[in-house]
């Protein structure tokens, strides 16, 4: 496996649609700490973005023909992650609106999991925080300090990914950027935010290669 690791994605690609299965691990491993950042970021909990991310893993192996490479990998998946939050986000409307009108204020969808495992920022007083501040900025200005700063993706990719202009990129970064500077910005490397330790990464590789295996 070590001599595969330095494969560039497409090299995997290529090899995996031939029939090396088990180099998939390796892509599962590179991407897992990103698509963790997108579901955090979206407001859902650890076990749910993990049931996201598995999702996103198994059905980009299934169409891993599709890929082109026109844009990165990153991009590729961290695309279908998104589909798979919003289309979760959807089924859980409904739900939302009634638990809204049982509570006279609104809190992030993980206020009560301030103790829970899932907490991984490395401070966890200043982690609960800057969690509880990224999930009060409104869901536009969220997402694209995830993708563009945590996720480190280009104006370009990001435009791409959420389907709006490259100047609107910018507007929402300096934006965001704006409204979390006392919190996050001097506080925190954005890259810090939501990190994927090496116990899940393990975990979700081994639950995703299972899937594959089986197919």
């Amino acid at each position: 496996m070590e001599s595969t690791m330095q494969l560039t994605d497409m090299e995997l690609v290529d090899r995996i649609i031939k029939g090396e299965k088990s180099l998939y691990e390796i892509i599962v491993r590179r991407l897992n700490p990103y698509l963790y950042k997108i579901g955090k970021t979206y407001g859902y909990n650890h076990d749910d973005t993990q049931d996201l991310m598995q999702d996103t893993f198994v059905d980009a192996y299934k169409h891993l023909f599709q890929f082109e490479g026109r844009a990165s990998l990153k991009t590729w998946m961290t695309k279908i992650m998104l589909n798979h939050c919003y289309r979760k986000k959807e089924k859980m409307s409904f739900k939302n609106e009634i638990m809204k009108e049982m509570n006279d204020y609104d809190q992030p969808m993980y206020h009560n999991n301030r103790q829970s495992t899932s907490q991984s920022v490395h401070n966890k007083e200043l982690g609960t925080i800057i969690e509880q501040a990224l999930m009060r900025i409104p869901e536009k200005y969220r997402m694209v300090f995830a993708v563009r700063e945590m996720n480190g993706m280009s104006v370009a990719e990001t435009s791409s990914l959420l389907e709006i202009s490259e100047s609107n990129v910018k507007v929402r970064l300096n934006r965001a950027k704006s409204m979390l500077q006392d919190i996050i910005i001097q506080s925190y490397h954005p890259e810090e935010l939501y990190e994927f330790h090496a116990i899940y990464c393990n975990a979700m590789t081994d639950r995703v290669m299972n899937i594959i295996n089986q197919l």
